[in-house]
């Protein structure tokens, strides 16, 4: 897939992923990148101001910073060549909602870039994957940031051992119930099938999905002329059944 001079759309970040020193270096590749956080306050990103400079890359002319919720977006431009989500949507108390409006703001045949975590390598592990049916739910119940309907299990099941930056369970468990100001919990919960299923539904053609230890889904997708369910490529089990993820294999070597 050739990048090389897009315009894009960066959802939260600046993400090392993407730095030249990164498993994905394409911020070489932009001509222009602009970002969206959610608040002019983060734990990842510390001060950000509307309109102000959004520095991504140090030999790159800095993209516009907006301050607004990735499922709400402000920015005037709805002509991206490409929108870019690493480790962002699963923050996101609905998904579908977010995709849905990262696909209104690109091209026709516009590019998502979207980094999910996959539960085997994270402190999601003892976690149930959250299946499709979940997220179509939430869209259709137009659930906002407020959601707390998985608290309960995060706070039961979340591996803190892998998590150190989370502190005590209290200190956890108060940045939990606060999460719409903070924005640290994971909605939901990924493997690479469901993460292929959603951006499916969303509307998206995929092109490629790639694996990469410790925890990286990598999905590739297009904006689709039609917002339908279709489906998956005939190779996604054999993808799945190589996958450096244990539970994909196993999925994969069960449907094959």
């Amino acid at each position: 897939m050739e990048m090389q001079g897009m315009t894009g759309l960066e959802i939260g970040g600046p993400s090392q992923i993407l730095t030249p020193d990164g498993p994905l270096p394409l911020y070489d590749v932009f001509a222009s990148l602009d970002n969206c956080l959610y608040s002019t306050q983060t734990i990842w990103t510390g001060d950000a101001h509307i309109d102000s400079a959004f520095r991504y890359h140090p030999q790159k002319n800095p993209g516009k910073q907006f301050i607004c919720e990735a499922s709400h977006l402000t920015t005037p431009r709805t002509n991206y060549d490409c929108v870019i989500a690493s480790h962002c949507l699963e923050h996101l108390a609905n998904p579908l909602l977010a995709l849905s409006e990262w696909r209104r703001v690109l091209k026709q045949d516009g590019i998502l870039l979207l980094v999910l975590p996959h539960k085997d390598g994270t402190f999601d592990w003892r976690r149930p994957v959250t299946p499709l049916s979940h997220m179509i739910e939430d869209y259709q119940n137009n659930v906002g940031e407020e959601d707390l309907t998985h608290l309960e299990e995060i706070l039961s099941l979340h591996d803190l051992q892998r998590d150190p930056g989370a502190g005590t369970i209290e200190a956890f468990r108060e940045r939990c119930q606060a999460n719409h100001k903070y924005r640290a919990m994971h909605h939901h919960v990924f493997n690479t099938l469901t993460a292929l299923e959603l951006v499916n539904y969303a509307g998206f053609k995929i092109l490629r999905a790639d694996c990469l230890l410790p925890f990286h889904i990598f999905i590739i997708a297009s904006r689709d002329s039609e917002k339908a369910t279709k489906q998956l490529p005939l190779d996604t089990m054999q993808f799945l059944a190589s996958s450096p993820f244990r539970s994909d294999r196993v999925i994969g070597r069960r449907l094959a």
